[in-house]
């Protein structure tokens, strides 16, 4: 029997008569992620994309590559039937027969499209159920409670059959290229990844920016932030991750300025020199990872101190979450285990022992004016190493 993959978007919907711009971004967009995967062919009807595959030792793959591109919401495989109740009714046993286990409850439910098909929604139903009840004499018709919903779609140009229970879930919110353009500010930790995730769901492009304090953080650190990049692009395709000379930086803010003031005045100049690259890259905002009060840096007052020293929007998407919850993303999305190997990153390797929670902006920006701002800022520009990351 032929399969086919039927992949459903959802919010796109809404965009009225921006639609058709969301739909062929989200085509090109699953036509570049399967390209190098599958010999594949796409299209598009009444917001269900369906996907053939000509190989069909590759189905699995493609399905999961599908439930990794924003945009989508769900994914499933489907038999391929004539549109025809009785072609329907024979595929529809034979594919679903490892679902039908003694004693499960079923029901059917049907949409159909093609109005030049002799049976309405409600008679496939009753044609398809009636039969399957038939056929397997041990399965029970529950249409409040089932555990296996029988779906019969009848399109204008061929019709399908699948369990909705078999479907997998996508990773919704908007396709890649919708959304404009972002920097994030990228570490080791188990936050930024998240960040950077969450505001691709939004369709938004991401190129990312890492500070890297050799030999006080080590290659295997760098390495580290470029497998995070690597995962992270599988959701996103290719990122741009630019890697930034930071160890004279931090040296400077050690020796000149009071040690309670370091993370804040280190994360200043952060935010300058990812404010550069985004302006030179086209990005109109910077992304970071903080979430309110979870260490010293991200109280209110000292958010405010650090997003002081750009003028470009900061967008923070965790800024409500508990580490919990971000933790949790974390597992989801593939990142977690990276984040935690044990390899300093440059935020840690200076830590104060007592910084500031309660910081004024005045005092900050006063033990600035101890270091030459603009001389250290275009001392790592020019150092900068840039590193095109592809999905793992």
């Amino acid at each position: 029997m032929k399969e086919i993959i039927l992949a459903k978007y959802g919010e796109i919907i809404l965009k009225g008569g921006n639609r058709p711009k969301f739909e062929n971004i989200l085509m090109n967009n699953i036509r570049n992620s399967l390209k190098n995967v599958a010999e594949v062919k796409a299209r598009l009807a009444q917001a269900t994309i369906y996907v053939e595959v000509f190989d069909e030792d590759k189905m699995d793959i493609v399905v999961e590559r599908l439930s990794k591109i924003f945009g989508i919401v769900s994914i499933t495989r489907a038999v391929v039937c004539e549109k025809d109740i009785e072609d329907i009714k024979a595929k529809a046993k034979e594919y679903l027969k490892k679902d039908f286990k003694d004693g499960v409850k079923f029901k059917v439910e049907a949409k159909r499209s093609d109005k030049q098909f002799p049976l309405n929604s409600p008679q496939i139903c009753m044609e398809v159920g009636g039969y399957l009840d038939d056929e397997y004499p041990n399965i029970v018709v529950d249409v409040h409670n089932p555990e296996v919903t029988v779906k019969v779609e009848v399109r204008d140009f061929g019709a399908y059959v699948y369990a909705d229970e078999n479907k997998v879930q996508g990773q919704g919110g908007m396709p890649i290229g919708t959304g404009s353009k972002a920097t994030l500010l990228l570490s080791g930790g188990i936050d930024s990844p998240v960040a950077g995730h969450m505001i691709s769901k939004r369709g938004v492009e991401i190129d990312a920016v890492n500070f890297f304090s050799f030999p006080y953080t080590s290659e295997r650190a760098k390495e580290k932030v470029i497998e995070l990049a690597s995962i992270i692009a599988q959701y996103t395709s290719k990122i741009n991750l630019y890697i930034v000379p930071f160890t004279e930086i931090q040296l400077q803010i050690a020796e000149k300025c009071p040690e309670e003031h370091l993370t804040l005045v280190m994360r200043r100049f952060m935010m300058r020199i990812a404010e550069r690259l985004a302006r030179k890259h086209k990005s109109l905002a910077l992304v970071t990872g903080e979430s309110v009060g979870q260490v010293a840096s991200q109280t209110l007052a000292a958010l405010d101190v650090t997003n002081s020293a750009v003028d470009m929007p900061v967008l923070q998407p965790l800024i409500g979450m508990d580490k919990i919850e971000i933790v949790d993303r974390a597992h989801e999305i593939g990142t977690f285990e990276t984040s935690i190997l044990p390899y300093e990153d440059c935020c840690t390797v200076f830590t104060p022992k007592h910084p500031t929670t309660n910081p004024k902006r005045a005092n900050i920006e006063k033990s600035e004016n101890r270091l030459d701002v603009e001389t250290l800022i275009e001392a790592a520009l020019a150092g900068v190493e840039k590193i095109e990351v592809y999905p793992k």
